[in-house]
């Protein structure tokens, strides 16, 4: 990929040199050291160049040709650019592209379907749920009448039966799917017979496999859901900011008004330009190839872990995450991830399904292909990161053991430089 090659554009930061250097800090961290957050992803040059560009000196609010500002020629054209591209990637009919995050794009929609106080059935943040999902210390879970569905003791997937037992129970106007630690397939269409069942409206967030639906490597959600949201970085590799997509034109006016005014402002025109590019780039033959390869080495990183001595939670992965249950190595997930970060290994620590520790100390680990096979890292990388972070974790102490991962670590980073 040619968006790998060349170096680092900065103009106009020399006059800052404080954060010039701050800035290119964080450069070397990411051409060093190996991404494995699955939150996170390397855009292309293009991206940054849009989001870096004079769109950022551009105000708009509302809708696309129905400004309250003028001087939106080129504005109202870049945000339907943006929106026709998503609609095309993601066989859909509407789309709203101006949600700052994933977070903002979910409260839009429950802000523009549901009444205050409504009830809402969603995935448990312990089971691998989202915290804009009704998580009490949110304003979705402070507003809304949250009851939350888990996963099954046995086989840590989500339980049909619980979902629709709860279902009947609490009556909900709203069924949410989808998380942020949860890597199996999710089985959209029952869920839509259970919402239909209690007459409410279900939504799916998709952000974690965004990618993988728009490569038809999992289940696509819009045939099922009234609505699916997402954000556009990880799975997507495109600017930070979230979306909104559906096909209903009953449901248009209430979400867009549920996005602005409802939760946000003005437009963050280089963030949707920043979107428009990723979009573009999502439909071409070459992010399904990488896609491909990011499923087939979370797959493998998975295997590799399990036979270091990991336990996997679910036993595998269906996208490009893999959630890692610490208990054989008796360590928690923040000191595993701060003896893997020395390595130059960035994980995050997480919580794994019934979890008897904190959030802050959790039992897990959650770890993405994403970033790595961005980078140009195929099955045999990943095999050797998999190897790699089961001898930390046996050993998470062990500066020696530690130093000559890092070692390691900066070589196979070397050989795929970025930006």
């Amino acid at each position: 990929m040619t968006w790998r090659q060349g170096g680092y554009f900065s103009a106009g930061l020399e006059s800052d040199p404080e954060l010039f250097d701050l800035i290119e800090g964080e450069l070397r961290r990411q051409q060093n050291g190996v991404e494995l957050i699955a939150s996170e992803n390397l855009v292309s040059r293009c991206v940054l160049a849009a989001q870096g560009s004079v769109l950022t000196n551009k105000t708009v609010e509302g809708e696309v040709f129905k400004r309250y500002y003028g001087g939106a020629v080129y504005a109202d054209e870049i945000e339907a650019l943006a929106m026709t591209r998503a609609c095309k990637l993601f066989n859909c009919r509407f789309a709203n592209v101006q949600p700052h995050s994933g977070t903002n794009a979910n409260a839009g929609v429950l802000l523009g379907l549901l009444k205050l106080g409504a009830p809402i059935l969603s995935m448990n943040i312990s089971a691998g749920g989202h915290i804009s999902h009704g998580h009490p210390a949110t304003l979705t879970g402070r507003d809304y009448a949250v009851t939350h569905y888990g996963v099954s003791r046995q086989t840590e997937r989500i339980d049909l039966d619980e979902v629709r037992d709860l279902a009947i129970k609490t009556r909900p106007h709203l069924i949410i799917a989808g998380g942020s630690a949860y890597p199996r397939e999710i089985d959209f269409s029952q869920l839509r017979k259970i919402a239909d069942e209690v007459s409410a409206y279900l939504m799916v967030d998709m952000a974690h496999f965004a990618g993988l639906v728009a490569s038809r490597l999992y289940p696509d959600p819009l045939p099922y859901a009234h609505v699916v949201t997402t954000t556009t970085y990880k799975s997507l590799r495109g600017a930070r900011g979230g979306m909104v997509l559906w096909n209903d034109p009953e449901l248009t006016q209430r979400i867009n008004h549920g996005i602005f005014p409802g939760v946000q402002g003005s437009v963050m025109l280089h963030a949707v330009a920043g979107k428009a590019v990723c979009f573009g780039e999502a439909l071409r033959e070459e992010f399904i190839f990488y896609s491909t390869q990011a499923q087939c080495a979370a797959a493998l990183l998975a295997q590799k872990l399990s036979a270091g001595g990991a336990r996997i939670v679910t036993g595998g992965t269906d996208t490009t995450m893999v959630l890692v249950d610490l208990s054989n190595f008796n360590i928690t997930g923040d000191t595993a991830a701060k003896a893997l970060e020395l390595a130059g290994l960035a994980v995050n620590k997480n919580l794994i399904p019934f979890d008897r520790r904190t959030p802050e100390s959790p039992s897990g680990l959650r770890l993405s292909t994403n970033a790595g096979v961005a980078r140009g890292f195929g099955v045999s990388e990943f095999a050797a990161i998999g190897e790699w972070i089961a001898r930390i974790l046996h050993n998470p102490s062990d500066m020696s053991e530690i130093k000559a991962i890092a070692h390691a670590v900066s070589t196979l980073c070397s050989a795929f430089p970025i930006y």
